[in-house]
């Protein structure tokens, strides 16, 4: 037996491996699965060039077995062994990966990949090892080897007895702590779940002997299923089939395997690339919005899988925000992992993958749009939001690759349309695409605002989303048309001729506008006549870049700042009200008086806004009635 000590340097990377690289500690059996399975590869890649080899893949596998009698986990593979100068190399100086080397030397063919490449996975067992026992031996070799180690101060190598070809490694758990538990590593529900979490594709049988993990038979009929043994991955990940191979079931119960969701995806997108980055992936658009969905619990993400190996559980970076409702995985080779593969060394190739997918989402959604209306109008009630938000946000930098999936409420229609459909069928002479915000559609139509606008033909888009206005107005215009608001200052519409109102007749009710006005300050910035209202008496509009809509919005965020529109109480000089507007201005100012605030509430309330003073507002009424 020879005894020998680990570099300096390996002892120092030996107690980060231990202590800091690694987030969780489970991760163990990840990284030993990848390393059995680059051994299986390894002569398969032999045998491609070595005629004296052949490879059956069905005589190949990982096994796991749990001795919870003796506490120690043991991972089994069928692949290439090591000699002993191998075991020395690869397993007695950390950081230096046999994988890497051996691609290095190797032209990998056929789509086979090679895991591993940073030589530090193996030193994970550490983590929840008191002691590591490799027993090895080599293809083409008669001499077995077995390297131990209990950790930083060294280990051994010396020749055993082993039948076959391949390596076992065996782990001696830790004693239990008060803060962990590594007899979960024992239990055989436990080492399921991290199997078909993390190593579920890999492409070779991990097969789970449970003999040992479970209790003794106490009759023969029993004994059979004691002696059970079980495959617990799928091995051939669904993403690395044909897409001809695969039906709308097969995506289904993909989606309902993985937890994606509890409903059936609306649609799925198949995505394989073969180009400057190598990746596969799956992704879904949900039927139903997530009830934690607009809210700081709900995590954005994709699968990240590096050659069919869960690295991460939801890589942010691979959706933009406005995306965020998709699910599903990629599955790349060819991503620059740190040394735990948990996190990316660097992002280049993630960008390009995101950049793709973004592509590749919004095309599938426009297809939708254009293909399954019925499918589209259903997703965007649940995510149109989504896609506002996506607008607005980023200082607008999205709108160009949205605005064409947006959709808004028409009053012509009664339906959802799009900007595409609204702006194809606007009349000759009309410049603006024309909106009206509220609560519902049901109190837009009755806006007074909106009277000119649709008396003139033309269609309205209903803003009923918090998030509406906003985006539009970073939006600005669609196909050269600028969006304007019906309650805007200037609507843009001439009225009739016999509506109009004359320099004359603005002129002789100056002074009662302006009585008004005065009445109402620090309320509205300007009392004027209408140039919009046909059969009702009063509204607001809003002089300015902040909309009414915009200010009640604003006010309920917790940060509020108290942000106002620069209001103004317009006046219909064609009701009977103005009649009397006229007469109690010429004989009874305080009649006057009680008709503005009256007016200006009742504004408020169509409006949406609430009133300042209930009690005052009941008392004006009550005024009027007597």
């Amino acid at each position: 037996m020879e005894t020998k000590e680990f570099k300096a340097e390996s002892k120092r990377l030996l107690d980060m491996m231990i202590n800091s690289i690694y987030t969780h500690r489970e991760i163990f059996l990840r990284e030993l699965i990848s390393n059995a399975s680059d051994a299986i590869d390894k002569i398969y890649y032999k045998a491609l060039s070595d005629e004296s080899l052949t490879f059956d893949k069905d005589q190949y596998y990982i096994k796991i077995e749990a001795d919870k009698a003796n506490r120690t986990l043991k991972i089994i593979d069928t692949g290439i062994g090591m000699t002993k100068e191998e075991l020395e190399n690869h397993l007695g100086t950390i950081a230096k990966s046999g994988s890497h080397a051996f691609k290095s030397e190797n032209e990998l063919k056929d789509g086979y990949d090679i895991i591993g490449q940073f030589g530090v996975g193996f030193y994970s067992a550490f983590m929840v090892a008191d002691v590591v026992t490799v027993i090895s031996k080599a293809l083409g070799s008669e001499q077995a080897y077995k390297w131990e180690s209990s950790g930083a101060d060294g280990y051994t190598i010396s020749p055993c007895e082993k039948e076959s070809v391949g390596t076992e490694i065996i782990l001696k758990l830790k004693e239990n702590t008060e803060d962990e538990n590594y007899d979960e590593y024992l239990e055989e529900y436990r080492l399921k779940s991290i199997i078909k979490k993390y190593s579920d594709f890999i492409r070779y049988p991990i097969k789970m002997d449970l003999t040992k993990s479970r209790k003794k038979p106490e009759s023969e009929d029993e004994y059979e299923e004691y002696q059970e043994e079980e495959t617990i991955n799928s091995m051939v990940p669904i993403w690395r089939k044909n897409k001809s191979e695969l039906t709308d079931e097969d995506y289904n119960n993909f989606y309902a395997e993985k937890h994606y969701g509890f409903d059936k995806p609306l649609k799925s997108i198949h995505i394989s690339v073969d180009g400057a980055v190598r990746y596969n992936a799956i992704l879904y658009i949900p039927e139903k919005i997530p009830f934690d969905y607009y809210s700081p619990e709900y995590e954005k993400g994709l699968e990240l899988y590096s050659s069919g190996v869960l690295i991460m559980n939801k890589c942010a970076d691979l959706l933009p925000d406005y995306f965020s409702f998709v699910k599903g995985m990629v599955d790349s080779e060819d991503l620059s992992l740190n040394i735990s593969r948990e996190m990316l060394q660097h992002d280049r190739q993630l960008k390009l993958i995101a950049k793709n997918i973004s592509k590749k989402i919004k095309s599938e959604l426009i297809s939708l749009l254009k293909n399954d209306r019925e499918k589209y109008d259903e997703f965007y009630k649940g995510f149109g939001r989504q896609l506002k938000f996506g607008v607005y946000s980023d200082y607008g930098s999205h709108k160009e690759e949205l605005k064409d999936l947006l959709m808004f409420y028409s009053s012509k229609e009664k339906k959802l349309i799009t900007l595409d459909e609204y702006v194809s069928r606007m009349p000759e002479g009309q410049k603006y695409i024309y909106y009206a915000t509220g609560d519902t559609n049901e109190r837009i139509e009755k806006l007074p605002q909106t009277e000119l606008v649709a008396d003139k033909g033309y269609e309205i888009l209903y803003f009923t989303d918090d998030i509406d206005e906003f985006a539009i107005k970073m939006l600005m215009s669609y196909k050269e048309k600028e969006f304007r608001n019906v309650a805007s200052g200037d609507i843009g519409i001439e009225a009739d001729e016999k509506e109009k109102v004359t320099a004359e007749e603005e002129e002789e009710n100056k002074e009662l506008f302006e009585f008004m006005k005065n009445l109402l300050s620090g309320k509205v910035k300007d009392v004027r006549i209408s140039k919009r209202l046909k059969s009702h008496p009063v509204c607001l509009t809003a002089d300015g870049d902040v909309s009414i809509e915009m200010e009640k919005v604003l006010n309920m965020m917790p940060n509020n700042q108290n942000v106002k529109a620069d209001k103004v109480l317009e006046i219909n000089v064609h009701h009977d009200v103005f009649t009397s507007l006229k007469a109690a201005f010429e004989n009874d100012k305080d009649k006057l008086a009680l008709y503005t605030h009256l007016l200006y509430n009742q504004a408020l309330l169509i409006e949406g806004l609430p009133i300042e003073d209930p009690v005052e507002f009941t008392n004006d009424i009550c005024k009027i009635m007597m």
